[in-house]
């Protein structure tokens, strides 16, 4: 009789503790993608990109709200609906599976801060973009990475980073749709748009 009540006693306890079972993980290629050695950067040290609480924002994109690089407070949600396009803010462009800033596209980060500075009432916006390699879920992740890598450089210039939030839409918003190196650059990028107080 006591080896009877044994076993179902211990299937409960297995019930109750859980199987150990192997976590979940992504493939290697996608855990953090970072600049190769031989990767070109800006000529200025690049801050490290500050710590985020991040939340699904619609339709599955990544996106973290205003203030996002101020640790422990509550980041507020924009509504990307709210901004605009600003034909004084340029695009800048990525090398594939990077997100590192090239020092062409340094100098026009360093021209759309001098913009921000003299427009301190606009609030900005910056949306990560990649080509259509790679899973969904990994280029959500780096289109994140490139909008935080052009948030840090222009915090670095002195931009505050409360009137900055940021927002990955990965690979489901292309300029380009054509297959091929030539359009897949004009897809990787960080895009910027403004809203006035």
């Amino acid at each position: 009789m006591r080896s009877v009540l044994l076993v179902p006693t211990a299937l409960l306890i297995l019930v109750a503790t859980g199987c150990a079972k192997q976590p979940a993980t992504m493939p290697a290629s996608a855990s953090s993608p970072s600049p190769s050695a031989g990767s070109t950067a800006a000529s200025r040290p690049q801050p490290a990109p500050a710590p985020s609480s991040m939340g699904a924002g619609d339709a599955g994109r990544a996106s973290l709200g205003a203030g996002a690089g101020t640790a422990g407070a509550t980041a507020a949600r924009v509504s990307p609906r709210e901004f605009m396009e600003n034909a004084a803010l340029r695009d800048v462009n990525f090398d594939f599976d990077k997100y590192d800033i090239r020092p062409a596209d340094a100098k026009i980060l360093d021209a759309n801060a001098a913009w921000l500075k003299t427009n301190a009432k606009s609030q900005l916006l910056i949306e990560g973009h990649c080509d259509e390699r790679g899973t969904p879920e990994y280029n959500l992740a780096l289109g994140e990475r490139r909008a935080k890598a052009a948030m840090s450089y222009l915090t670095a210039l002195g931009i505050q980073a409360n009137r900055i939030s940021i927002v990955s839409y990965g690979e489901e918003r292309p300029l380009c749709r054509e297959r091929g190196e030539a359009c897949w650059a004009k897809n990787r990028r960080a895009h910027f748009l403004v809203k006035n107080e």
